[in-house]
């Protein structure tokens, strides 16, 4: 959550950069924004709460002239969204200014020892205790200085900091929250995440955890937890400004939709080779004879991906996989070993309760793999192993073409783990493979019904509550498409396996009440018809999302959307596009901020 932009150089000024970022990074939080810059030996802080306008309105007669600052676009945690509580916070005596992403843990300890030392906050945030320990702790030495406030933190942090008497540097540090260091030549900047960089420079540094570092405009230097100096590799990020630009689609979401076809195929080229075998080339070291289970971790809808996985994992390798959401795994005392393998999924790499979780885990001696869309990210980091999604930048808050990456992906390394397991012989292996080349052509005629999905969102704009139902496999796709419809449209939804219905839900079903049924599965079409007949008598409105031949299934319901007859396995991901872009355009049709949804950011960095 939240965002922070730093830059120091001398070829453009320091406002213009970081406004530029903090619109880059407001899918990370947008309560609230602000920047510091030095100029005149002192420091200037501007910051208002709401949208970044807000913030570009109150400087735009702002004359340039610094080179050097921070910014911060907020996801509040401690305090209301205000102009107080929005960062950068100052040292009471204007020093230096700080920007956080993370949560101090003990910072009402730290604040009643301030307070006692005469200090005065001007916030209720956790995050102005840093600005005021380094002021309090300061020598002649920001290394020395930003340990001795590190030694005082418990918590998770990301920090950038600028000191008015060293006003050539910014001085940065993580503890399990992202911050990477963008290198250009005579200006260098620090991030929460590569799109607020790539303007200006695609070489990286990743920051592991309790590193520091010291940026000048010709120079980058790096320290350990002890404050050795050390040298770390540049990485050079292959996605491009228009991956991170809507490119004149309204909004980044219906754009991120479109990009799946490509996507997939993406997928398919970066993990199969000219022979038509999938080839993880060295990312994967797996063991299988010692692998007696895999646990799939996650949240949200890389959760909702996964549960597709475990799906993929015990129908085609016939491995025993079960489904966890990492905010319950560390606390339900899994019982995982060295025989366990352990998927963790994040779109981000930095989601903290998948990290926490994988961490527990290689204390518990298992096995880790991590599916990510971010190169270097820290659970990219900690694994044992790690495969990268090519989905590129993602924007928009609701996730949409990395939902559909990491699916592709994990029926891939079922097909893998299948052969070798022995239960996926040649025949088998190559018709899946068959199956999953078909996917891309599939979902983008289904993005060609774009305007049939829209007439139908018309009737879901003024509903309060909306049900969807599937069975088997189709279950897990309405979890994913109840998850978008709630996050954009603020549409209360619930989704659940269609037999369920009997055991207390229908009770919920009136006249008019929306139900989105799945039926893509073809041992469960029968089953799925008896349940939307006992809805449609109660009065419910149905709308099927089905396939052209399950003539029964349309023929009763309200409406539907319907796809060419593709095999069971990969169809419940094609009716997903079909459910992004339900969710997608009733969230239009009742006027919402469709990429950044109220109380929601994209990267999760807190517990």
């Amino acid at each position: 959550m939240c965002g922070i932009i730093g830059y120091v150089g001398d070829e453009r000024k320091a406002m213009e950069v970081i406004l530029d970022g903090l619109n880059k990074l407001e899918y990370r939080g947008y309560d609230s924004c602000g920047l510091a810059i030095i100029e005149n030996d002192s420091i200037f802080i501007a910051k208002k709460s709401g949208k970044l306008e807000n913030l570009k309105d109150f400087l735009k007669d702002k004359e340039e002239r610094s080179f050097i600052g921070i910014g911060h676009t907020r996801w509040a945690t401690h305090g209301n969204p205000s102009d107080e509580n929005s960062h950068p916070h100052f040292s009471n005596d204007k020093r230096v200014a700080i920007v956080h992403n993370g949560i101090i843990e003990n910072y009402l300890e730290i604040k009643a020892e301030l307070i006692k030392d005469g200090c005065s906050f001007t916030s209720q945030t956790d995050s102005e205790v840093i600005a005021h320990l380094f002021s309090k702790y300061y020598i002649d030495d920001p290394i020395t200085t930003i340990l001795k406030v590190k030694e005082r933190l418990r918590g998770s942090y990301a920090i950038g900091i600028i000191d008015r008497d060293n006003p050539e540097q910014i001085i940065c540090t993580r503890k399990d929250s992202p911050l990477i260091i963008g290198v250009g030549k005579n200006k260098n900047f620090i991030a929460s995440d590569v799109p607020a960089i790539l303007k200006y420079t695609r070489n990286v540094i990743f920051l592991d955890n309790n590193e520091i570092a010291i940026l000048k405009k010709d120079s980058v230097k790096v320290f350990n937890s002890f404050g050795v100096e050390i040298t770390k590799d540049i990485i050079k990020i292959d996605w491009d400004m228009e991956q991170a630009s809507k490119n004149g689609y309204p909004h980044f979401m219906l754009k991120e939709i479109e990009e799946q076809p490509s996507i997939v195929e993406k997928t398919l080229n970066t993990y199969t080779d000219n022979l038509g075998k999938i080839n993880f080339n060295s990312s994967l070291n797996i063991d299988l004879s010692k692998i007696k289970e895999i646990y799939i971790v996650a949240c949200g809808t890389a959760y909702h991906a996964g549960l597709q996985g475990a799906h993929f994992l015990k129908n085609i390798s016939k491995i025993k996989a079960d489904v966890d959401i990492a905010s319950e795994f560390r606390y339900s005392d899994p019982f995982i070993n060295e025989n366990t393998l352990v998927i963790f999924i994040s779109q981000s790499g930095e989601t903290l309760d998948t990290l926490m979780a994988m961490k527990m885990s290689k204390s518990k001696g298992a096995q880790t793999l991590a599916i990510t869309n971010v190169l270097g990210s820290s659970i990219a980091r900690e694994a044992d192993m790690v495969l990268y999604t090519t989905a590129g930048p993602e924007i928009s808050v609701a996730s949409t073409k990395a939902y559909t990456a990491q699916v592709t992906l994990l029926y891939l390394l079922a097909i893998y783990l299948g052969e070798k397991n022995g239960v996926v012989d040649n025949e088998s292996y190559h018709s899946y493979l068959d199956i999953i080349y078909k996917l891309s052509n599939n979902i983008d005629l289904i993005l060609k019904k774009k305007e049939e999905i829209k007439l139908i969102s018309g009737f879901l704009k003024n509903k309060n509550d909306a049900f969807y139902i599937g069975r088997g496999i189709d279950s897990k796709c309405c979890q994913e498409g109840s998850l978008k419809m709630k996050e954009i449209s603020y549409i209360h939804t619930e989704a659940f396996p269609a037999g369920e219905l009997k055991h207390g839900t229908i009770a919920l079903i009136e006249e008019g009440t929306p139900i989105i049924a799945i039926a893509t599965q073809e041992d469960m079409v029968e089953k799925m018809l008896s349940n939307i007949k006992e809805l449609k008598a109660r009065g419910a409105y149905v709308i099927a999302i089905t396939k052209e031949r399950y003539t029964n299934i349309i023929e009763i319901s309200d409406n539907f959307i319907t796809f060419e007859n593709i095999e069971d396995i990969i169809a419940p991901t094609v009716a997903n596009i079909a459910l992004q872009l339900l969710a997608y355009y009733t969230a239009v049709e009742k006027g919402v901020d469709v990429d950044k949804p109220r109380n929601l950011a994209k990267s999760v960095t807190v517990e």
